[in-house]
């Protein structure tokens, strides 16, 4: 015989969904608050610095050698983000800092960072989801040993200030990039980028530069946006990415 079909039980059952609902999310959102980690709430992170107005949002990536990590002041680390300082956990690095990131920094979702030896990231260095910078390359100079196996080779890293890394570009150990650069979404770069630059690709080349007398070049073909007005403080920012988390 076909079911009989209850419109109060299936009214009850909806709501009693609809109130789960609601219970899952506002827990997650009580997760990410009191999981997030900022200089009055490190939680189990000890950072050699972290800046007033940094966050990591919650849940956060793997995170070792905080002692060698130093996190400037209003920075913006996403969910999932990856920080880490030496080849693994529980390693003396010495007296100075591995991994330095300067103030205004905001790093996208499931970005990585590995400093496996120096990297330095400038102030105002916004970087979209997934960027992956690392000091360390894999070796494969024995033909005979598994690549896994081999010592890697380790260059210092250096972003200046003022960049855009777009999602998905990979910066490779010796990367040296200089202020005010575009690093295309895609894009993997080695080497040196002069200041004020544009580069895209695999591996990346430059693509588009500025100069003091004629501008960009090649000519810009979009009109320049409007910018973000200077009474604009850096609390106010945070305070609207905390908004877009939530909607």
């Amino acid at each position: 015989m076909p079911k009989t079909w209850n419109a109060f039980s299936s009214r009850g059952s909806s709501v009693k969904g609809g109130l789960a609902h609601r219970a899952v999310q506002a827990g997650w959102r009580w997760a990410q608050r009191k999981g997030a980690v900022t200089a009055e709430q490190p939680g189990g992170h000890r950072f050699g610095a972290i800046g007033h107005g940094t966050k990591l949002a919650f849940p956060q990536g793997t995170v070792f050698g905080e002692p060698w990590i130093r996190l400037g002041a209003h920075c913006i680390i996403g969910e999932q983000v990856t920080l880490t300082a030496g080849l693994m956990p529980d390693l003396d690095l010495g007296s100075e800092p591995i991994l330095t990131i300067g103030d205004g920094v905001v790093i996208g979702r499931g970005s990585h960072v590995i400093a496996d030896t120096t990297v330095t990231v400038g102030s105002d260095v916004y970087m979209g989801p997934y960027v992956y910078i690392t000091s360390t390359n894999h070796s494969y100079d024995d033909p005979h040993e598994p690549i896994g196996k081999q010592w890697p080779r380790m260059e210092p890293v250096a972003i200046g200030s003022g960049c855009w890394i777009g999602t998905g570009a990979v910066i490779l150990p010796g990367a040296r990039i200089g202020r005010n650069v575009v690093v295309a979404a895609g894009a993997v770069v080695r080497g040196a980028v002069p200041d004020h630059a544009v580069v895209a690709g695999a591996p990346a080349r430059v693509v588009r530069t500025w100069d003091a007398e004629a501008g960009w070049q090649p000519p810009l073909r979009t009109p320049a946006p409007q910018p973000i007005p200077s009474d604009v403080t850096p609390e106010q920012l945070l305070a609207l990415a905390e908004l877009e988390e939530g909607a």
